[in-house]
């Protein structure tokens, strides 16, 4: 048995250092204003039309909604440092995007002000004694895997440009530079680390990212692509190929995002559907209350407008009408008897006497691989205020015409959502987000418990997660890592 502390660190040069990092999501709440459900349908319809519009490597902008809650606009961010000497940012969390990017000194049009809270930093390249801009010989700007436009400038830099659906948009250049982080190799032991990462500076940006109300310092990809955070840490053997996150789904948001896997033995996995630039699922059947219901599998084929989408910037769910008819058809007859339906702004709704938990059945949304997601009520009705003394509990899901089957925020909360990049495969498993979580690196088999550390923080509200096996764990600020395997 090797000793503890500081004896280990002469064996660093011959170890193998694999992270696991936990990232703290802050949720802020723009101007704590009660939204609309028809401004979040508005947005969620602009996101979905970047999907469907086929950009190479499917880039968008998608934030991560800090709770399912639709009457309150909310996202999540979390802190980088990056450059030397480092500094600061605040990143916006995004599973629909690859690349990492902040704003540039030399941004224009860009917000100078944010209404979350939060001071907006800008990066300057001249200013990092470790930055190093890309040029147009190095394989990131010409690799096939690209998934922004990329372009060179007359002075060989590799630049990046991109244009949204809704017309906001974003361009720069790709820099190089040190991101760093602390390891901690102990309960009380921690050394200072970093990693060379690839990321874009943004000097121009237009239409929602110009925005003060909910304006960033940049965004964090979180895409399937090369020059996503987590396909660079873990090509330099850094991290694993696998991020992980668990989103609290009560009026107060919160949660966990995990570069690492995390454990828990209720998660099943199905696979990834093949060549797609986004987390596609093969969704083959709904059953409302053990009862399938009447779906022709074809609805949910994957093809160029057609699928079914993972996705965590998307803050309700959307389901194709031959399968959204049939779904509400099947709910409405099953709680008839005890709730009052109603259609309100064009939703169904119900007027509710008493717990949703107690009259609606489950559903469960079934996948290849045997995988079957069951949903709480909660999971697919939103609270939409009192009518008459009773509660108005409305269909969360969203009907459309064609198009894509998009599991957003509503059906992702309350769950540990794992998604496995190197085995192409998504797994989950209901699961209470305010408690703490283990997070391996490996299999899952030979792990101890490292302790509870620090891990989500929403203002105020503090939940815990912990890295757990046999490898010692690290700490980045304000993300916990994990890794040097004994």
């Amino acid at each position: 048995m090797r000793a503890p502390g500081l004896l280990i660190l002469g064996f660093l040069a011959v170890l193998s250092v694999v992270y696991c990092v936990v990232i703290p999501l802050e949720r802020a709440f723009p101007l704590n204003a009660p939204v609309e459900l028809s401004q979040l349908l508005a947005r969620d319809q602009l996101r979905h039309s970047r999907i469907l519009q086929g950009f190479v490597g499917g880039v968008v902008d998608f934030s991560v909604q800090g709770s399912s809650d639709p009457y309150l606009v909310g996202l999540y961010f979390t802190k980088v440092k990056l450059g030397s000497p480092p500094r600061e940012f605040n990143v916006q969390i995004d599973t629909g995007s690859d690349i990492l990017w902040v704003t540039c000194s030399s941004c224009t049009d860009c917000p100078q002000s944010s209404g979350l809270g939060i001071q907006l930093s800008l990066f300057d390249s001249s200013s990092s004694s470790s930055a190093k801009l890309v040029s147009c010989s190095d394989p990131v700007c010409s690799s096939e895997f690209q998934t922004t436009a990329t372009q060179c400038s007359q002075s060989n830099q590799c630049s990046y440009s991109f244009q949204y659906g809704d017309g906001s948009g974003t361009s720069g250049y790709y820099v190089a530079d040190m991101l760093y982080f602390d390891a901690v190799l102990g309960q009380s032991l921690i050394a200072n680390s970093s990693a060379l990462v690839v990321f874009g500076c943004s000097t121009y940006q237009s239409g929602d990212l110009t925005k003060t109300d909910k304006a960033v310092d940049g965004i964090f990809g979180f895409g399937r692509g090369d020059l996503s955070v987590i396909s660079q840490l873990s090509s330099h053997g850094i991290t694993p190929r696998v991020f992980s996150h668990c989103l609290k789904g009560d009026g107060s948001g919160g949660g966990i995002m995990v570069l690492g896997e995390i454990l828990e033995p209720s998660i099943v996995y199905s696979p990834l559907v093949p060549s797609q630039p986004h987390y596609n699922l093969m969704l083959q059947s709904i059953a409302v209350n053990g009862q399938l219901l009447q779906i022709d599998p074809v609805v949910f084929a994957t093809s160029n407008n057609r699928g079914t989408i993972v996705d965590s910037g998307t803050t309700l769910a959307y389901l194709v009408q031959e399968a959204y008819d049939p779904f509400v058809s099947a709910i409405t007859a099953t709680v008839s008897p005890s709730v009052t339906p109603t259609i309100s702004k064009g939703n169904q709704c119900y007027l509710v006497p008493s717990s949703v938990s107690e009259i609606f059945p489950p559903v469960s949304l079934n996948f290849a691989a045997g995988a079957s997601m069951t949903l709480k009520p909660e999971d697919y009705l939103i609270r939409s205020g009192f009518y008459d003394g009773a509660t108005m509990w409305c269909i969360g899901f969203q009907k459309v015409q064609g198009g894509i089957t998009i599991l957003g925020d509503l059906v992702l909360k309350d769950k540990i959502f794992v998604y496995d990049l190197a085995h192409q495969r998504i797994g989950w498993a209901n699961y209470d987000c305010s408690l703490s979580v283990n997070v391996s690196i490996t299999s899952g088999k030979d792990f101890i418990n490292e302790g509870q550390l620090s891990a989500i923080v929403l203002f105020t509200r503090m939940a815990k997660g912990s890295c757990t096996q046999q490898y010692r764990v690290l700490i980045w600020p304000g993300l916990l890592m994990k890794g040097l395997g004994d």
